[in-house]
């Protein structure tokens, strides 16, 4: 397993395609416009595989979540729906599986870069009855 340090405190930059992502994992109206452009600081603290993850919102409101890699761990989404979730460790990247969506986090060039991509589930009925 990669050990990357990703301790720090680490501002808010940029970000790509937030608005259809948000909308997507059903984060409500309000949640979306004080995630827009506003300055998040992360600030993430590590001892080893033991991990404290907290986001700073502008006007106070803080999500902090707490987890070691490779245990199941309560945790809390930026909307605030508390679920279970194993965080694992692959190719120095923290990957997560929230609800509706997979969340990594790496540190490239000393910035904390945090991608998350919808996991889409399909179902299929079938439509012929079995031959016997």
């Amino acid at each position: 397993q990669g050990n990357m340090a990703f301790a720090g405190k680490y501002e808010f930059e940029g970000d790509e395609n937030y608005d259809d992502f948000v909308k997507k994992i059903g984060l409500p109206g309000d949640k979306i416009e004080m995630g827009r452009n506003c300055k998040i600081v992360t600030e993430v603290m590590q001892n080893g595989n033991d991990f404290t993850w907290t986001q700073h919102f502008p006007g106070g409101g803080t999500t902090s979540n707490t987890f070691t890699i490779g245990k199941e761990a309560d945790m809390e989404t930026m909307g605030g729906k508390k679920f279970k979730a194993t965080v694992k460790m692959e190719d120095g990247k923290i990957v997560a599986d929230f609800p509706n969506y997979r969340h990594t986090a790496e540190i490239c060039g000393g910035k904390l870069v945090e991608v998350s991509s919808q996991i889409s589930r399909l179902v299929y009925k079938n439509q012929t009855k079995p031959s016997r």
